[in-house]
């Protein structure tokens, strides 16, 4: 994913704290109304299956460590704790927690390994793997940047400087270009994230009938090969895609923007075995949903 940072900051990088912990006594209940998002349960199942693939045992979400996940990419998504020498593992100083700019001058981990104390009852120490995209982030190519990254490999299989962890659970948070996965060592006494559900309507005026239809639609999955300026140039590239075998290659427009897509698929899981069946030089497509 062109622009993507990753950071794995438990050995790599240190923090500065800027303010004094929260007492035991301001740490927060989980608000009823946090869920899971669908995108989040399917990072969170990926994780797991290479997990399996590698020889090691699925990690059930925790509902702590997915919450406190969820208030980081928020907090990083409004106020950019991440600016300067402040890393992707800092937090703001405008939220319930101790602020903190975590870079490689200051050793002091407890910034991070505190989060999940501050903010929910999982007394145990919480470890962060965080991700940045310059455009909206899209799972199938943040798993194909972590695959390829030695040390995000080995802190999701605990291997190398990680090989002294046993992880008992996961927490995930995405939001529109952040991405915040945590792990813990001990199980979650508060169990697994609820699903967001959308609930359906009893009844819908004739009015509201179009409107709703169209927001039950089953999305579409597009796998785009390119982004163009223009629709003269997108017309060219689109003529040379269907000549060296891309059959049902199209012009797709979205958001003032003109893309060539190699197929559309009805799910996501179809849509990410055809792109993982591309040739390298594809390795920049990506998969966009609508």
């Amino acid at each position: 994913m062109r622009g993507l940072k990753i950071l794995i900051p438990y050995f790599l990088f240190s923090f500065l704290i800027l303010g004094l912990e929260l007492p035991a006594s301001a740490q927060h209940k989980i608000p009823a109304s946090y869920c899971l998002s669908p995108a989040e349960k399917i990072l969170a199942d990926s994780i797991n299956a290479l997990r399996v693939k590698h020889g090691e045992k699925p990690l059930p979400l925790s509902v702590s460590l997915s919450y406190v996940a969820k208030s980081h990419v928020i907090d990083l998504s409004i106020n950019h704790p991440d600016t300067s020498i402040c890393n992707l593992s800092s937090w703001s100083n405008k939220g319930p927690w101790t602020p903190c700019c975590y870079n490689a001058y200051v050793v002091n981990h407890d910034g991070m390994w505190k989060k999940p104390q501050e903010l929910t009852s999982y007394r145990y120490r919480g470890y962060e793997l965080a991700a940045w995209s310059e455009n909206l982030l899209q799972i199938d190519t943040l798993l194909t940047d972590w695959k390829t990254t030695p040390e995000a490999m080995d802190m999701m299989l605990t291997r190398g400087k990680w090989e002294k962890k046993k992880w008992a659970c996961m927490g995930i948070g995405i939001s529109e270009h952040y991405v915040s996965l945590w792990f813990g060592q001990r199980p979650d006494s508060q169990g697994k994230p609820k699903l967001c559900i959308k609930k359906k309507r009893a009844s819908v005026s004739k009015s509201n009938h179009a409107k709703v239809q169209k927001s039950t639609k089953i999305p579409t999955y597009y796998l785009i090969l390119g982004t163009y300026k223009n629709m003269k140039n997108a017309t060219e590239a689109l003529r040379r895609f269907r000549k060296i075998g891309f059959s049902h290659a199209g012009i797709l427009r979205k958001d003032h923007k003109i893309r060539i897509y190699a197929n559309r698929y009805k799910g996501f899981k179809a849509a990410l075995k055809a792109k993982q069946k591309l040739p390298f030089s594809y390795r920049d497509a990506w998969i966009l949903e609508q």
